[in-house]
């Protein structure tokens, strides 16, 4: 008998730790002889912590374990045989939907491995892919297999990663590079965090794999500084790999050397635009660079350079393994393979899944992300992180495909998908997205630098009452001046928030502008904060608790909001038990 206990960043988070102490100690008090074992994020964060038993072919998931229900499970489960069915979460024989509707290929060993042993990792297969590679597969053969797997980047525009790997290795030069990408920094993603803190060999890997194919000995990641775990795990994996010899020199004994670092990035968004990243990994400011010419030609240090993000390294040893047809089955279209998205927001089950591509936004949302809080009603989904558009109800049969999802306006970016329900303004929104990357633009460029900061004023003038309609007019020019003039990705995407929100929710910003009204109430300057006397019981909390003694009244009788006063901090509204106090 074996238990996991999850310890990804939200499993510590939710108190894993704790968990896996009050296990530990339980099993050494009752002498039991069970193995204990941390893993990594299985895609359920919204109920961490979770332990799994296994117990020969079956597996019980228990899902919100504290440090008291895990000493129940112990006693209970462990010792005496009979599973906690009201902890239980799932079995492998009757699955949980989240589990059931995905996919996994990128994400198949997190949460079922101990990331900190490559024992585990070498049990369910790994380095198999790197050992077939290097003894019987030509570099040319391994390109020809990822273009047969249609594989491409999952870290943003989704660009053929064969394409890539061929043109870095035709380049001339005996010193080349594979660089990973694992900045990730669109707000709500978190997809490469859990693969390195899940199943860093993976990642390893593939980062061997992609070096053998376009003559590289060298290998960077390229790690945003706030993921320590990941970092630390990380630096364990290439340890452990090099006493095996699946990393440094003659590798398996095939005369091939690759030798692997970690680069700790400072967490600027702009990073992830592979020049400007490569400009940080050289000590520099992180700035992208013209091009051409491109990384394949002159990267890191001016030498051919392949750039890749950890996903798509993650995919590289399944597609060698499994054969590069068994991939491509998978999807649709041009869209090959699985992808991993990061739901969050009002969602009911926020966490990670992978699906396979070609899967409808409704049934990603509602089969996988069990719906809305509160069963609240869908406003909009935004796609692609900050860079990403936000679409409608009506556009939720959209499969998820490159192409079906640029047609909308919106990208697949690295994976980030946040859900709003009817309360969420969709202005208010698209200008937090815009100070985001206001904030992030590096300013090489004027239309980036200059532009971006102007559309966040119109939208801060328009949240504010104070808007126009030519207001609207000049938002749409200036998003698309700023796509077609910015030097890099960061400003090319920028717009995509306010192109698609004026194109799907114009209405919105008309309500904001004519009626100076926030349809979802959550503008402030838009707010008028009103008592309902046939309500009001006179309890005087709310005016107790108003900051500014803006509300008037006697024990027991109706009270009055002073407008003149009224600073619209919703202080009165919130203390209000008998929902008296209204938003107008």
């Amino acid at each position: 008998m074996k238990v996991l206990v999850g310890l990804g960043s939200c499993g510590i988070a939710a108190g894993g730790k704790k968990v896996l102490q009050s296990i530990t100690d339980s099993i050494e008090k009752n002498n039991l002889d069970i193995t204990i074992e941390p893993t990594g994020c299985v895609g359920m964060c919204f109920y961490e912590p979770l332990i799994d038993i296994i117990d020969g072919d079956k597996k019980y998931t228990y899902g919100h374990v504290n440090a008291k229900i895990a000493e129940q499970i112990v006693e209970s489960h462990l010792i005496n045989g009979q599973p906690l069915d009201e902890y239980i979460i799932y079995t492998n024989e009757k699955p949980d939907a989240y589990v059931k509707n995905q996919l996994k290929v990128a994400l198949e060993n997190c949460g079922i491995i101990n990331p900190e042993k490559i024992e585990d990792y070498i049990n369910v297969g790994g380095y198999k892919a790197l050992e077939k590679v290097l003894k019987s597969m030509t570099p040319e053969e391994v390109i020809e297999d990822i273009k047969i797997s249609g594989l491409r980047g999952r870290g943003g525009a989704g660009f053929p990663t064969w394409f890539k790997w061929d043109a870095a290795r035709k380049s001339p030069g005996n010193e080349k590079y594979v660089v990973c990408n694992a900045d990730e920094g669109d707000p709500g993603a978190f997809m490469d965090r859990s693969v390195i803190e899940g199943d860093p060999h993976k990642l390893i890997e593939g980062m061997i794999i992609c070096g053998y194919a376009m003559g590289a000995s060298h290998g960077v990641v390229y790690c945003r500084a706030e993921y320590p775990l990941a970092i630390e795990r990380l630096n364990l994996a290439m340890e452990q790999a090099i006493e095996k010899n699946y990393l440094g020199e003659n590798i398996l004994g095939t005369g091939f050397n690759f030798d692997l670092r970690i680069k700790m990035g400072a967490g600027a968004f702009v990073c992830g635009e592979e020049t400007a990243l490569i400009e940080s990994l050289e000590g520099k400011r992180g700035m992208p660079r013209l091009k051409p010419p491109f990384p394949a030609q002159s990267g890191y240090w001016r030498k051919p350079t392949n750039i890749n993000n950890v996903e798509t390294l993650a995919n590289v040893s399944w597609i060698i393994s499994h054969g590069p047809e068994k991939f491509a089955e998978i999807g649709k279209d041009k869209s090959k393979g699985t992808k991993v998205f990061a739901l969050s927001g009002k969602i009911k089950n926020g966490g990670l899944a992978e699906i396979p591509m070609g899967m409808t936004l409704r049934e990603i949302i509602y089969d996988i992300g069990g719906g809305i809080k509160e069963n609240k009603k869908f406003k909009a989904v935004q796609l692609g992180g900050p860079s990403g558009g936000c679409l409608p109800e009506s556009l939720l049969d959209t499969p998820v495909t490159y192409e079906d999802l640029n047609k909308t306006g919106a990208i697949v970016g690295s994976g980030g998908m946040v859900v709003m329900d009817e309360t969420t303004c969709i202005v208010d929104v698209t200008k937090f997205f815009l100070n985001f990357t206001c904030n992030e633009s590096c300013g090489k460029c004027t239309y980036c630098r200059v532009g971006t900061k102007r559309m966040l004023q119109i939208l801060e003038k328009i949240t504010a009452g104070n808007g126009t309609m030519e207001d609207l007019d000049e938002l749409e020019e200036l998003a698309l001046s700023v796509k077609d003039g910015s030097l890099c990705g960061l400003g090319q995407t920028a717009p995509n928030p306010i192109l698609t929100s004026l194109k799907y929710f114009r209405d919105e910003y008309i309500a904001h502008i004519v009626d100076k009204r926030c349809p979802a109430k959550k503008c402030t300057a838009l707010l008028t904060y009103s008592i309902n006397k046939d309500k009001c019981t006179g309890c005087t909390l709310c005016s107790r608790k108003c900051p500014v003694n803006a509300i008037n009244g006697t024990l027991k009788n109706p009270h009055e909001i002073n407008q003149e006063l009224c600073i619209k901090c919703g202080n009165c509204h919130s203390v209000c038990r008998f929902d008296a106090v209204e938003i107008i």
